[in-house]
């Protein structure tokens, strides 16, 4: 990828060759094996040098975005290791970092120990830094590992996204989407999205992981998840993520269709006390607007869930409340009443998070424009005042 980029730039073996410290040959044959990765020309040769084919432009792109992220960690350690760096290195280094032991760094990449061991000790060599530390506990990565670790994660993940590309260019469609959703997201506004995007792209992959904010923001900014859908965070969290809103999303009150607050015409917060909670993950947007309403020990004493599906059971048999989102009791109507009771500052940003200056491949980018269509059509059917 270095000699790649270094054509792409000088459109010359010549150059190329000596700038990453090999010979002529070993450039070309590295070019002639990227060609036939790509199953296309990325280079052009004419009697004035070599340039890149528009499928090259886009290769050296993502080329360039995944080694600055290499580049930047390496930025204090010895010169040579950008030109000596493998893949193999780099994947063992991360597999040894997440998991402070070889022979589990081994087992997750299907490798012998010594193999990974060899790998992790030749990148740490050309790096001239120490990259474990030996503790009674196993190994603890030091930071030079950790932000190298990071760095070639999000480089493997533009290369994905280079692949993709490639195959697009060709004709063909390959490639996958990994997306966080957040409770929001799940019951209509990515499934809906979903099903369209499959209309014209049957073949393309899809993998959707549920789970808490901070999990799924930890995988997106490792680059193992492409976006998070839900409820944004304000301020945002970190500067290396962005996000874009949708709509705000208003939060009602609810409790099953007989409960005795159901015969009130109007309540006031204090009214809510009364009765116990099924109440929100702690962190989260929901959770702070109960906690700015409800008491100390009303909150202490609920049931914390982030699943609507055991909120509603629980609900539906007992008298207990919770808050949810306007968009979910549009599909609980018949389980579930909405008490007259507002509460304030429950208002909340819903929309999209991506790793900052993220660049979608084309059949991302289509996705990304059919979420912004569909979030329209829920702005406008269930929260017009957005």
């Amino acid at each position: 990828m270095r000699m790649f980029q270094t054509l792409s730039e000088t459109h010359s073996v010549t150059r190329t060759a000596e700038t990453c410290h090999v010979s002529q040959p070993a450039v070309t044959q590295a070019m002639n094996k990227l060609e036939r990765d790509a199953g296309q020309p990325l280079f052009q040769r004419s009697p004035k040098g070599i340039f890149p084919t528009e499928a090259g432009e886009m290769m050296a792109r993502r080329t360039r975005r995944a080694l600055s992220f290499l580049d930047a960690a390496m930025n204090d350690m010895a010169s040579t290791v950008r030109f000596q760096a493998t893949r193999p290195q780099l994947a063992a280094l991360i597999a040894v970092s997440e998991s402070g032991n070889f022979t589990l760094a081994a087992r997750m990449l299907g490798l012998a120990q010594p193999t990974v061991h060899r790998s992790t000790s030749m990148l740490e060599q050309a790096a001239g830094v120490q990259f474990f530390e030996r503790t009674a506990h196993g190994l603890i990565a030091t930071r030079a590992a950790r932000q190298l670790a990071q760095a070639a994660r999000l480089a493997f993940a533009e290369m994905d996204q280079a692949e993709a590309d490639l195959a697009a260019m060709a004709g063909r469609e390959v490639g996958s989407m990994v997306i966080g959703a957040l409770p929001l997201s799940r019951s209509r506004l990515l499934p809906a999205a979903m099903l369209r995007f499959r209309e014209t792209r049957p073949g393309f992959s899809f993998d959707v992981i549920d789970g808490r904010y901070e999990e799924l923001l930890a995988g997106l900014r490792r680059g193992e998840i492409d976006m998070m859908i839900g409820a944004l965070r304000m301020p945002v969290p970190v500067d290396d993520v962005a996000q874009e809103r949708f709509f705000d999303d208003s939060v009602v009150v609810v409790a099953r269709q007989d409960h005795p607050l159901t015969r009130r015409k109007t309540l006031r917060a204090e009214d809510l006390t009364d009765y116990p909670w099924v109440i929100a993950r702690e962190g989260t947007p929901l959770r702070a607007a109960l906690e700015s309403v409800l008491p100390g020990e009303v909150i202490r004493n609920g049931i914390s869930t982030s699943s609507v599906m055991l909120m509603r059971e629980l609900l539906s048999g007992s008298d207990y409340l919770a808050a949810v989102s306007c968009l979910h009791i549009s599909g609980e109507a018949e389980s579930l009443a909405v008490l007259p009771v507002d509460l304030p500052c429950s208002s909340r940003a819903i929309g999209i998070t991506t790793r900052a200056g993220w660049e979608p491949t084309a059949a991302q980018r289509a996705f990304l424009d059919l979420i912004g269509e569909e979030a329209a059509k829920l702005r406008w059917a269930y929260l017009p005042d957005s």
